[in-house]
């Protein structure tokens, strides 16, 4: 399946960069990969009800649906939990459905932006192996991701992206990397589009790196409630299809989108 490989990635590029270079403010986070490193406001709220797909040679799998939940608790810090329901279904074996591995983390910035410098920050996560490892649920042991995150606003543009360190113990595993960088801005006073570059080392014995780029976007329904989408391929490594939909709740005092933009 080569949806973006190669003229779907020419398509890709041909709807993302000409959105990127309308007009509006921007805000960072969910539906892409990439992380950033702003945290919740303080006593502020994300819920997310989302369904994540992702294709390759061997068939289908992903989560459908999941509950991530973070909660500003105290200046600069925010607390993270997942909680998926995952499925699994080989092009040659039957499907599988479950309950997946829980994800706790939390985002520290530790750096604030100014005019020059960038803010920072670290989101180190944990996922814990509630799932089934043999119907394809869950990794089967504890894995530990330690990013480091950068974020950026040039006026009506925003920028965010770093990467880190997967810890990936198991039998056929190996520990790997991630890198990713996001672009975007606002085409509207209520939707945001943004594009995405992502690179993977790989996480099996035997397993090959990839390169992904993705385009989605943010849809502000209101102040409170929030429908985020994207969807991308690999360009480089093995063929893989992922997509993302999400609705979001703030809550707090104030709201003013995902991460308090």
């Amino acid at each position: 399946m080569t949806l973006f490989r190669t003229t779907g990635f020419a398509a890709v590029v041909r709807f993302a960069v000409p959105i990127l270079f309308m007009a509006g403010a921007v805000r960072a986070g969910p539906p892409f990969a990439t992380d950033d490193p702003e945290p919740v406001e303080l006593h502020h709220g994300e819920l997310y009800l989302a369904t994540q797909q992702f294709r390759s040679p061997d068939g289908w799998s992903g989560a459908a649906p999941l509950c991530e939940v973070n909660y500003g608790v105290v200046p600069d810090v925010q607390l993270h939990f997942i909680a998926p329901f995952e499925y699994d279904r080989p092009s040659d074996a039957p499907m599988h459905a479950g309950y997946g591995d829980t994800e706790l983390g939390f985002k520290y910035r530790f750096l604030h932006e100014t005019d020059v410098v960038p803010q920072a920050g670290i989101f180190p996560i944990i996922e814990i192996p509630t799932g089934n490892r043999e119907e394809g649920l869950g990794n089967g042991q504890a894995q530990v991701f330690l990013p480091l995150w950068f974020q950026k606003k040039f006026g009506d543009w925003l920028t965010y992206g770093g990467g880190g360190y997967w810890i990936n113990p198991g039998d056929g595993n190996r520990d790997n990397g991630f890198a990713g960088w996001e672009v975007q801005r606002k085409i509207t006073e209520s939707f945001a589009a943004g594009i995405e570059v992502q690179y993977r080392t790989a996480d099996t014995v035997g397993g090959r790196s990839s390169s992904a780029l993705n385009a989605g976007g943010i849809w502000d329904l209101s102040d409170t409630y929030h429908v985020l989408f994207s969807a991308g391929h690999t360009v480089q490594g093995p063929s893989e299809f992922q997509g993302y939909l999400g609705f979001l709740v703030t809550l707090g005092t104030g709201e003013s989108g995902p991460s308090g933009k």
